[in-house]
């Protein structure tokens, strides 16, 4: 992998957030004073597909406010001072025994331990030809399977730490100009002036692996972030199929009491209005229901042995009684 262009980050976790969820509509106790003039609800736009709609506006909101922790100046550097241990780990697995084949990974992790391989073998190499006790290089390819993880970057940034102070204590007069704050560019090109073979390869090598972290941290978020969205879309379905029971439940109820009014129409119209402003449209259901489907008086029986035909009064008067039975529904 190209260092050319390469961000420095810092990958850091975020607790994900609880996704929203549509409020549930509770019947007010008081009395409601129904308004003078109430427009009819206009259905005639055509319905946008609700789950997409509520998928669309839950996860645009919820991906916002996501902070993908991506820091542009903290990275591993070689210090000139021993740094504060770094923070617990889980324990390494155990390697693989002589012949048998180790896991299978990516190709940023399988580049993140080649580089992490050639800075270990250096660090050895330089601490036995000067009689010091080589540090404990601890990743394998099983702690970079399935996939790199945080835990795994903390103690590669220990076990780059310890190379260093080995390479301090053998080049310590070559390696005192060094700046600690060093981008790749000038650690390269350090490299390349280096006469010491191994630690050229030491130096070049801790490049890599800065480099090829930072890939498998970018990738590492890619897929954190791919699952928060699996997350909220499993939600959402969860919150949109709870809804539609409700709604019909709704529908069942009314189509019970042989009310005369389109249902289907009058529910969907509510739960519709009530995404916006729950408690007042709550308050025009059990007040004033024909504003979400009008009555049919033409399906209302005439009165008097069919000798009184229903009027707009009988209209009014099924209204209200169909507000008072939704204000008494549980659905």
């Amino acid at each position: 992998m190209s260092n050319n262009g390469m961000k420095k980050i810092k990958v850091f976790k975020k607790k994900p957030q609880n996704a929203p969820v549509s409020p549930a509509v509770e019947a007010p106790e008081e009395d409601i004073v129904l308004p003078a003039e109430t427009k009819p609800y206009n259905d005639e736009v055509a319905e946008d597909d609700e789950f997409e709609r509520l998928l669309n506006q839950f996860i645009s909101s919820e991906l916002e406010d996501i902070d993908t922790g991506l820091d542009t100046n903290d990275r591993v550097r070689a210090p000139d001072t021993p740094p504060a241990p770094a923070p617990a780990a889980e324990a390494p697995a155990a390697s693989p025994a002589p012949g048998q084949t180790g896991p299978e990974l990516d190709e940023g992790e399988k580049a993140l331990l080649e580089a992490y391989k050639n800075f270990s073998n250096s660090i050895v190499m330089m601490a036995g030809m000067n009689d010091l006790e080589a540090p404990d290089f601890r990743i394998d390819a099983s702690l970079l399977s399935p996939h790199y993880k945080y835990s795994t970057g903390n103690l590669i940034a220990t076990d780059a730490v310890s190379g260093w102070e080995i390479m301090f204590k053998v080049h310590g007069d070559i390696l005192t100009g060094l700046n600690p704050q060093a981008s790749d560019e000038e650690l390269l090109d350090f490299a390349e002036r280096c006469e010491d073979e191994i630690l050229q390869l030491a130096v070049i090598s801790y490049v890599e692996i800065l480099i090829e972290m930072e890939g498998c941290e970018i990738a590492l978020e890619e897929r954190r972030l791919k699952a928060k969205r699996r997350k909220i879309e499993r939600e959402i379905y969860e919150e949109h199929q709870r809804r539609v029971e409700r709604k019909q439940r709704y529908v069942e109820a009314i189509q019970k009491k042989k009310f005369p009014i389109d249902a289907e129409r009058l529910v969907n119209n509510y739960f519709r209005t009530a995404q916006k402003d729950p408690d007042g449209a709550y308050n025009v259901l059990i007040n004033n229901p024909a504003v979400y489907a009008p009555i049919d008086t033409s399906k209302l029986k005439p009165r008097f042995f069919g000798l009184i035909k229903p009027t707009p009064q009988d209209g009014i008067r099924i209204n209200r009684e169909l507000g008072q039975f939704l204000k008494k529904l549980k659905a």
